[in-house]
């Protein structure tokens, strides 16, 4: 171990020259001398894997406190969860920190990761076989295999990035249950970044922005389906966002009155999209485009293809709204 303050390197994520933790596991599960077994409290070797009695458990940020007894249990669930283990020292405040910090950031992924902590002066064979230069030291096991994590200490930022690493690799090698045996919840797939901005513009009631967002994603790739429909989406939602109630009824009566009205026939389509009626939207533009002609026709058919990108092109209403629309143009 180096002395404790001095520099360590920066944390990273290495899955190059993963150490044999067979031997060591063999120790560990190892039936204990009868002195030893029958101490009060003592984890039952093995037990992890069944979830039988005496298992050692962590529920999301708890900590498992490593030992010649219970590392074995822990190995066998890196199979299904995969563990982050911190080494640390009571010599080194340092390290004793790191561990709470750790249990805080573990605990934020609600399960998904297990946690486990060991003492390298009561447990001197774990941090030998993890060639462990200094406390703190983070390591994962996944599979029964080691992956280093980082040594030192580590801002939260950087454990971070380093533990979604962990379950994207877990994730890729099928190790995705929770600390209780359930199935992960499926992670949310990233958004190319200009859907992403596009959506944090939304968020923040921006319309404008995402609309560019959007546009400029479709200039990069003109096929972008998610992009048009996007696109589409975010315009609906500028033209109704500041539309009230008596806005809208005083709009569908100058509809009602007003069959030729270009104008209110959108905006009430738009209204009726908006507030889910989408065959009333979709046959109120189909009629007018059969009733009329000219560039009023034409802005009326792009509307109506606008509102399919809306409700999507699989939707049995837009079908169904593709055929009236051809009756109507021939």
């Amino acid at each position: 171990m180096s002395v404790p303050g001095s520099r360590q390197p920066e944390p990273q994520l290495n899955f190059r020259g993963a150490i044999d933790l067979s031997a060591l596991k063999a120790r560990a599960t190892a039936t204990p001398p009868a002195s030893s077994a029958s101490a009060p409290g003592a984890p039952r070797v093995g037990a992890a894997a069944e979830g039988g009695p005496g298992a050692p458990r962590a529920e999301y940020g708890d900590r498992i406190d490593l030992d010649e007894r219970s590392f074995g249990d822990v190995v066998q669930r890196s199979a299904t969860v995969p563990v982050v283990v911190l080494l640390w020292a009571s010599y080194s405040p340092e390290s004793q920190r790191i561990r709470d910090d750790v249990a805080s950031w573990v605990s934020s992924y609600g399960g998904r990761l297990l946690y486990a902590a060991a003492d390298v002066e009561a447990f001197p064979q774990l941090a030998q076989a993890f060639q462990a230069q200094a406390v703190p030291t983070a390591v994962a096991i996944l599979k029964g295999q080691p992956i280093p994590l980082f040594q030192g200490a580590a801002s939260e930022q950087q454990a971070r990035q380093l533990l979604d690493e962990l379950l994207k690799v877990a994730a890729a090698n099928g190790v995705t249950s929770t600390v209780d045996g359930a199935p992960a919840p499926a992670a949310e797939p990233e958004l190319p970044p200009l859907h992403q901005e596009a959506f944090d513009a939304i968020d923040r009631g921006d319309f404008a922005a995402a609309e560019a967002a959007y546009r400029k994603a479709l200039a990069e790739q003109p096929a972008d389906r998610e992009a048009k429909a996007g696109l589409a989406q975010v315009q609906l939602m500028a033209r109704v966002s500041d539309v009230d109630q008596t806005a809208a009824e005083r709009t569908r009566a100058v509809a009602a009155s007003a069959l030729d009205d270009l104008e209110a026939q959108l905006a009430v389509a738009d209204l009726d999209v908006a507030g889910g009626h989408v065959e009333d939207a979709f046959s109120r533009l189909v009629g007018y485009i059969a009733r009329s002609t000219g560039d009023e026709r034409e802005a009326a058919r792009v509307r109506l293809l606008e509102l399919f990108e809306v409700i999507g092109a699989t939707d049995p209403r837009v079908a169904a709204a593709r055929q009236q629309l051809a009756r109507a143009l021939f």
